[in-house]
Formats: structure tokens, C-alpha cells, sequence
């Protein structure tokens, strides 16, 4: 296995859809360095299913990042006078309207279940129905289904300015 082929082959989409499920880039870049040091230590066993389990030990690093940030963030605001909490990441330097927009969409996103969640954006990310039903743990028949019904979930909490509106 050529660990430099899969990087150049994969890097970029593992990055993307760990940027939008943690919505903090620099996070997701850790977490990709992560997943790769992982895949070079302990390859998969059946290596035509490389790119779902770079997605898969990708989501699962980053539920573990933001479940510790979650612990912390809560130690913090109970002893607020220990160290100081940030609002998060800073926007990208973008135009005022696509930060918000983005801004709101993440914050919709964070309002899905994580199941949603990674479907939507596996979804995103061209994954097929059977690897996204691997992930979730369903069948290929009902994802269909259940990605429709995440997309009416996530259309229901994402606000709309009447700018926004087609």
C-alpha cells in the first residue's frame, strides 16, 4: 500500500467533510494528519475499503475531540475564574454574507443527531448508500429515506432572511 497515493487520492474530502462535522478547519486538519498515521500503522484488512475507513476512524476521532472539548467546556464554565473559554474557531475571511450564511448552516448542522449528521455529509461527499449504511448501521434500502427525512430536519432548523430565499 502506497500511503502517498491514498493522501493525494483522499486527503482533500476527508478534510472537507471533517471541517463541516466539526466546523473548525484546523481541527480537521489534525484529524486527517491522525486518521493517515493510523491507516499507516494498522491498514485496513480488506483494502478496497480504504476510503470508507478513513471516513469512519475520521468521524470517529473527531466524536472523540468534540465529546472532550464538551467535558472541558463544561469543567471551564463551572470554575469560570480557572481559564478563560473562547467562542471557537474564528470565520475564514470571506464576505460578511457567506460567513453567516456558513455560519448558520453549521449551526443547524450541530442541531442534527449524529446520525443525520454523517449521513447528510457522507452523503455530500459521494459516499454510496451501502457505505453509508455500514457507517450508520442500517440497511442500503433505508437510507434513502432516512437522508431525506435529515434534510426536512435540517431545512426545519436552518433560519432563512428573506435574501436567502429563491
Amino acid at each position: 500500500m502506497q500511503i502517498e497515493r491514498l493522501f493525494d487520492a483522499h486527503q482533500h474530502a476527508l478534510f472537507r467533510y471533517l471541517a463541516r462535522y466539526t466546523g473548525d478547519p484546523d481541527l480537521a486538519e489534525d484529524l486527517v494528519q491522525e486518521t493517515f498515521v493510523r491507516l499507516h500503522r494498522r491498514p485496513p484488512k480488506d483494502l478496497g475499503a480504504t476510503r470508507a475507513w478513513l471516513f469512519t476512524v475520521g468521524t470517529n476521532l473527531a466524536r472523540d475531540v468534540l465529546r472532550q472539548h464538551k467535558r472541558r467546556r463544561g469543567l471551564l464554565d463551572h470554575s469560570p475564574g480557572r481559564a478563560p473559554v473562547g467562542d471557537g474557531p474564528m470565520a475564514p475571511e470571506e464576505t460578511a454574507v457567506r460567513a453567516d450564511v456558513a455560519q448558520r448552516v453549521q449551526a443547524a448542522l450541530a442541531q442534527l443527531d449524529d446520525r443525520d449528521r454523517i449521513m447528510l455529509l457522507m452523503r455530500e461527499e459521494g459516499f454510496t448508500h451501502a457505505e453509508i449504511a455500514r457507517e450508520v448501521g442500517t440497511t442500503t434500502k433505508s437510507v434513502g429515506t432516512m437522508i431525506a427525512r435529515a434534510l426536512d430536519r435540517l431545512a426545519r432548523t436552518l433560519p432563512l432572511d428573506a435574501e436567502d430565499r429563491p
